[in-house]
């Protein structure tokens, strides 16, 4: 009798707990439990959460996540749709609500709510990143419009750089994609996505210099930055006889840096350009470039490299770990947006 009477007064005390958490404290419960992969759980707990703080935007968020991370996207979409209506809609409420759609392929209505979310927030680089991915899938190059005007408004949204790089790099353009590519690098210089654009730049420097004369010749109209890069580039492009690597590529840079602040710097004032001055300076331009081109030249050739050179390399890493890359407005040259 007595344990019986102990276990309902322990049932009641843990009720009474949970019962008097308030909504904030059950929402970082669900966090974790959403960082757990236990959506089941997470769901329960943002459903208690609501029913002390209905209106809470934070909460209807990650309850409408956490339905499409479960891939129940029809209690997703009825989550999320409501919300763009209220007047407290942020960036994320667009974003997660274009997840479901694209994920239901309700292209359609994703795309009008994506020109909904552009008009409120005009200078959101996620919005235009993902409004151009969700064009990409149905093959409109129009996608490429769209991460280009994600750069112009929002500079330091990497996901804008790094689809635009790709495009330009299967194009006809040279110069685009090494600029975005990395620009892109910089930004996020540790995800999954990095050794793919790396690769990409390797292989667009290879291609610049197959036709960098004809570049200059097909372009006579475009912003005068492009006209630019590409002569000063044909400055140098002696350097690069012996090839492509990642040694001549620190060679051609040096130089090309040191020609562009002479001549160009101050028309054409560029945050990856001042970057490069600043390593040069830092001595550690030689390093920051066997970063982004040696292991994809040749993952052996990186590695002995950087083992004859380790206090240079992990200068280096120190330095770029120690420092936030930042593009400033208004240093948008591409001819996209003119």
């Amino acid at each position: 009798m007595k344990k019986r009477v102990f276990l309902s007064g322990l049932l009641a005390a843990i009720y009474l707990s949970s019962f008097s958490q308030d909504a904030n404290t059950l929402h970082q419960t669900a966090k974790t439990y959403m960082r757990q992969g236990d959506y089941s759980n997470a769901i329960v707990v943002l459903d208690n959460a609501l029913k002390k703080d209905p209106k809470n935007l934070e909460i209807q968020k990650d309850l409408a996540f956490t339905y499409y991370l479960q891939k129940n996207y029809s209690k997703a979409l009825e989550v999320a749709k409501p919300l763009l209506d209220r007047k407290d809609a942020d960036e994320q409420t667009y974003q997660i609500t274009g997840m479901v759609y694209k994920a239901i392929e309700e292209r359609k209505e994703c795309e009008k709510m994506y020109k909904q979310g552009l008009k409120r927030f005009p200078n959101s680089g996620v919005l235009y990143n993902e409004y151009g991915e969700m064009l990409w899938t149905k093959q409109d190059y129009d996608a490429i419009k769209l991460w280009e005007k994600g750069i112009e408004m929002d500079p330091n949204y990497s996901s804008n750089y790094y689809n635009a790089a790709k495009y330009y790099y299967f194009t006809t353009d040279r110069v685009w994609s090494l600029i975005y590519g990395e620009i892109f690098v910089n930004l996020e210089s540790y995800s999954k996505r990095t050794p793919e654009i790396k690769n990409i730049l390797l292989e667009g420097y290879k291609k610049l210099f197959t036709d960098l004369k004809l570049q200059k010749i097909q372009n006579p109209k475009v912003v005068l930055f492009v006209p630019t890069y590409l002569t000063v580039m044909n400055d140098q492009a002696a350097t690069i006889m012996p090839g492509v690597t990642a040694e001549s590529l620190t060679i051609l840079r040096s130089k090309f840096v040191l020609e562009w602040f002479d001549k160009n710097a101050a028309k054409f004032p560029f945050r990856l350009f001042e970057y490069h001055r600043q390593l040069l300076k830092e001595g550690l331009f030689d390093a920051y470039n066997q970063w982004i081109f040696g292991a994809a030249q040749n993952l052996t050739d990186f590695q002995n490299w950087t083992s004859a050179h380790t206090d240079e390399y992990d200068r280096f890493i120190n330095f770029q770990k120690n420092r936030v890359f930042k593009v400033p407005s208004g240093q948008y040259y591409h001819p996209v947006a003119k």
